[in-house]
């Protein structure tokens, strides 16, 4: 009973704080696709979330009865948007969460670079028009840019009246309103190894959000249920405003990491776990609570950096085997080793097989010394990334633990994988404790499936819940904060990074 003894109580623990075995846990359909399934919407008359209510069928927002109120779309769709303005911000940045309709490409997938995304075009009274003017005025707070929204000319076509060009424009800067609150204001080329695609703009589409402010006259209360619902977002926010507009490179860092939140799904769910790069942890979180946290080993600089992800896990892995990659089977001749020296190759647990052809094929038996450790978090994604155990239990210890091949190395391994087990396949502590000490490569598949978020965040709350800077590693800061000192860029249907996918032969 070593297993239990060790990790029983730790996980037993940790299972009744999630509060999620009280009732059966009911099976439902694993979902292997890159990106968590997206939530549904709240009511079937807004698209908005409810911040507790239950999930039904989507439905297009309806415009109300009343021909005066109700918001009437234009024969056409707005023509290319015009380029925003030519000089970057005169005041500290603000913002607004966005919303765009967009034809999505297929999930996990990015769009097309070159597809403009095209607001929908609908008519507006003067009363919503100036509200519009209004919530442009404050949505620095936001950590957006109001100059982006182009207010002078809003303002003068205010005072032109009703009609066409007030249409045009107030539809297209409150797409773009939407567009950098829901989908965030950098644009993919400047998030670097971002491939974790954001399901919003599928959820809750722009043509939907204009819809229902302009029916209910209520644009600025449209606007602001779009930003990120994790209160690390909101502690963010506040220590934003905070800031005196004199200290120019927080209010800056602040603003980039806000952003960041953005790029994720607005909810992430009441169950997931997350990582933060550059902190080096892992967490367990159910309804906005840290349940476990555990320290981490990311990738080196370079190559073998860790990419962005949002990903799902589907199964759990106790005891994996370890197929070597060639990359060392034959470039450094452990595959001719394992077969001239057997008795080496028994006590270091390597079999290796020799196909018709010569190719050695070498896989390292299921063992503490086993290269992904005692256990493995299947998540599937082009990348080949995992969370994973590791014999190496020593740079654990170290302060920045970036050393690995891309993969994630944690912590405690084992107990989150009984964790998982027990909250994601109804296994008792028992018998996740028999499978993790049985020696054999069991897997474990998921019938309650959970999101797994790889972020990277350089200022951000840690696992103590306070606000802390933490080293960009990677340097993938300066060009969010570049782009906020240039001119807005016209969203594409482009989702995730269309940078390389690096998958190399040994991610460990």
């Amino acid at each position: 009973m070593a297993s239990l003894k060790r990790f029983g109580c730790s996980v037993l623990a940790v299972v009744a704080a999630t509060g999620l075995v009280a009732q059966p846990v009911v099976a439902q359909k694993t979902d292997t696709t890159a990106t968590p399934k997206a939530k549904k919407l709240s009511t079937p008359t807004s698209i908005l979330p409810a911040a507790q209510a239950t999930p039904q069928p989507a439905a297009t927002a309806q415009p109300k009865a009343t021909p005066s109120s109700a918001p009437t779309p234009k024969a056409t769709p707005s023509s290319v948007p015009t380029a925003a303005p030519t000089t970057g911000p005169t005041s500290a940045p603000g913002g607004v969460p966005p919303v765009v309709p967009i034809a999505a490409p297929a999930p996990g997938q990015p769009g097309q670079h070159d597809a403009l995304l095209a607001e929908p075009v609908m008519s507006w009274s003067l009363a919503d028009a100036k509200a519009l003017l209004q919530t442009i005025g404050y949505i620095g707070k936001e950590g957006l840019v109001p100059a982006d929204y182009q207010p002078a000319a809003l303002k003068a076509a205010i005072a032109k009246g009703e009609g066409d060009e007030l249409d045009q424009l107030a539809s297209r800067v409150f797409g773009w309103l939407i567009e950098d609150l829901r989908d965030g204001r950098t644009p993919m080329t400047a998030r670097v190894q971002w491939f974790a695609v954001d399901p919003d703009q599928d959820v809750m589409p722009t043509a939907q959000l204009m819809a229902q402010a302009l029916s209910d006259h209520d644009i600025a209360g449209v606007v602001d249920k779009l930003a990120p619902t994790n209160p690390d977002y909101a502690a963010l926010k506040a220590a934003y405003n905070a800031t005196p507009a004199t200290d120019k490179a927080k209010r800056a860092l602040i603003q980039a990491n806000m952003d960041r939140w953005r790029w994720l799904a607005r909810d992430l769910g009441d169950v997931y776990l997350m990582t933060n790069v550059p902190e080096f942890q892992l967490r367990l979180v159910v309804k906005n609570k840290i349940i476990r946290t555990y320290k981490t080993v990311v990738g080196k600089p370079g190559r073998t950096a860790t990419p962005q992800l949002a990903e799902t896990v589907t199964a759990v892995v106790f005891n994996p085997t370890w197929t070597v990659p060639q990359s060392i089977v034959k470039g450094e001749g452990l595959g001719a080793k394992v077969l001239n020296n057997p008795g080496w190759a028994k006590s270091a647990g390597y079999k290796a097989t020799k196909s018709a052809d010569g190719v050695i094929t070498v896989v390292q038996q299921p063992g503490p010394g086993n290269s992904l450790g005692l256990m493995k978090i299947d998540m599937p994604n082009p990348h080949a990334i995992y969370l994973h155990d590791t014999p190496s239990k020593q740079y654990f210890n170290a302060d920045v633990r970036a050393f690995s091949h891309g993969c994630i190395r944690t912590e405690r391994a084992v107990e989150l994988g009984m964790t998982m087990a027990i909250l994601g396949a109804q296994k008792t502590a028992t018998e996740a404790a028999d499978i993790s000490r049985s020696g054999q490569y069991t897997k474990v598949e998921m019938t309650r499936t959970f999101p797994v978020y790889i972020s990277y965040f350089t200022f951000a709350r840690a696992i103590d819940g306070q606000l802390t800077s933490f080293n960009d590693i990677y340097g993938r800061d300066k060009p969010v904060l570049d782009s906020f000192n240039a001119p807005r860029q016209l969203k594409t249907t482009q989702r995730a990074s269309e940078e390389e996918v690096i998958k190399l032969d040994n991610p460990l």
